[in-house]
């Protein structure tokens, strides 16, 4: 049995993300899991989906709905949960089978961030992790909430996001191979001006696509448009993965 987790608090996502989320591990999953959200709010969430109340954790004031609220997830104990759990964000879709993440091996494992084309000219991506999906050992990683839960200043004024603060306190880090998880922006988005003309497009190996920032699956699906050469075509596979 493994564990598959996301949190939601708030309302920047409706219950529908969540029963997505797990309909698409059920889907792509092929081994028993235990699907839990953490939530301040169950309601209009799918009965198959466990739903437990958020992780306590204290946060500085004015980041109670930050993304630090991930950090209670290395707690020595986080609800009833034991071995290993897949953290996904809400925001992803997940389009191939996804047994990979829990083989690979390293005793933390996570994407490793994005930067803009435009900037790995000069530079290489850094080595810090994108928290859209992780997976760790419930109770393995303790150091870094008990850092957190000590200095959680240090946090906030040292680091630029919550998983690169993680991603510098882990133990046993390991990046995830580039083409499991792609950023929809970044990846499946064509570079101007040919987004103009050429639909998104999932590119291969890909296991989970990732939706950081905007657009949201519902908006890429729909097609969106921020600016005049920032737009998206309709990515019309999302519906197929996505439901």
């Amino acid at each position: 049995m493994v564990n598959v987790v996301c949190m939601k608090w708030g309302t920047l996502y409706g219950p529908h993300y969540v029963d997505r989320l797990y309909r698409g591990i059920a889907r792509h999953l092929n081994r028993p899991f235990r699907f839990v959200c953490f939530t301040d709010d169950p309601s209009g969430i799918a009965k198959e989906v466990e739903c437990l109340p958020l992780p306590p954790i204290d946060l500085p004031p004015g980041f109670e709905n930050s993304a630090l609220r991930k950090i209670s997830l290395f707690a020595p104990t986080v609800a009833d949960l034991v071995g290993p759990a897949l953290f996904l964000d809400l925001d992803v879709v997940i389009v191939d089978d996804v047994d990979c993440f829990f083989d690979h091996p390293g005793e933390f494992g996570i994407i490793r961030n994005w930067i803009e084309r435009r900037k790995t000219i000069l530079r290489s991506r850094p080595r810090i992790g994108n928290s859209s999906a992780f997976r760790l050992v419930i109770g393995d990683q303790t150091q870094v909430f008990d850092e957190f839960q000590r200095d959680p200043e240090r946090a906030i004024t040292d680091f630029p996001t919550e998983q690169a603060y993680m991603t510098s306190l882990v133990r046993g880090l390991t990046f995830w191979p580039d083409p499991w998880c792609r950023s929809f922006k970044r990846h499946c988005v064509p570079p101007p001006p040919f987004n103009l003309v050429v639909p998104p497009r999932i590119p291969i190996g890909t296991r989970i696509v990732v939706f950081h920032g905007r657009p949201n699956p519902d908006e890429a699906a729909a097609g969106f448009r921020s600016t005049l050469h920032r737009r998206t075509l309709p990515a019309s596979w999302i519906g197929e993965h996505w439901k």
